[in-house]
């Protein structure tokens, strides 16, 4: 993957019946992560699903939940992964490697639109997005053998070179987001009057303040429409949504698709406030 420094995740969704937390996140470079292979198999069999990132802005994108048709199509295309790995039978993660590291919005924007053209997970389309370690099994329960046994998360291969298409499909995608945001800009300049628009209050003042009951949904919806309409991005308001805990709504694709939702509703009503 070409990352010197990687977050591992061991989720366990039971853990918190258990009084146990269900997210171990650990922060490592790969000297470390290799030598603490013995303890996340520890974990793994006692029912953690073991995840990894790139830590910080990267020059990868991660596309899940491919057949392997999708990974010759990928590969056909131009866009051979750096790595591809096999999460469960027949069901595959790509790692694509860009040829420069890319800003977080520009990022998960890459994301979306591969996994759009190549029958990816939309709901796991980001920046930041976990993907299975391989070497490790999937415990999710319905993987799970007559034999009580999982499969193993499986290497495939690990080229880590830059897909051919990478200088061309950066270009596009930058020129989409620039036209984006040109016409989101022109919306909000035409609303304010072309007065200063910044945002002045957090996330936690939202959460602080006692007209939402502690609601944290509601908390997460009003700041994202204050955020938004007031110059903040998209990516920049999901980052504050999840600076909470999000581990009670599911593993990290319900979170990402949470977070998508409620950015989604919030740019529904600023965009109609706009026209």
């Amino acid at each position: 993957m070409g990352a010197q420094v990687f977050e591992v995740g061991l989720f366990k969704p039971s853990a918190a019946d258990e009084g146990r937390a269900v997210m171990i996140p650990r922060t490592w470079d790969a000297d470390t992560l290799i030598r603490s292979i013995g303890w996340l198999r520890l974990q793994n069999a006692d029912g953690r699903n073991i995840y990894v990132r790139p830590k910080g802005e990267h020059d990868l994108s991660l596309i899940d939940d491919l057949s392997a048709d999708a990974v010759k199509r990928l590969k056909a295309s131009g866009f051979a992964p750096a790595a591809v790995v096999e999460t469960s039978p027949g069901n595959f993660q790509a790692w694509l490697k860009h040829p420069r590291q890319l800003p977080r919005d520009l990022s998960t924007l890459a994301a979306r639109k591969l996994a759009e053209q190549f029958d990816g997970d939309r709901g796991a389309a980001d920046w930041r997005h976990f993907g299975r370690l391989a070497g490790l099994t999937n415990r999710k329960p319905r993987y799970a053998g007559e034999n009580g046994l999982f499969p193993f998360v499986r290497l495939i291969e690990a080229s880590g070179a830059a897909y051919p298409e990478g200088e061309t499909f950066v270009a596009e995608i930058a020129k989409q987001r620039e036209l984006e945001q040109q016409s989101r800009q022109g919306r909000r300049d035409a609303r304010f009057d072309g007065g200063a628009i910044r945002v002045t209050r957090s996330i936690d003042d939202f959460r602080a303040n006692p007209r939402y009951g502690g609601d944290a949904t509601r908390v997460d919806l009003a700041y994202a429409i204050y955020a938004l309409s007031h110059g903040a991005n998209d990516t920049q308001v999901a980052e504050a949504l999840r600076t909470r805990d999000l581990s009670h709504k599911g593993d990290e694709k319900r979170q990402n698709q949470y977070v998508d939702r409620t950015v989604g509703k919030a740019l529904k009503v600023t965009e109609g406030r706009c026209r």
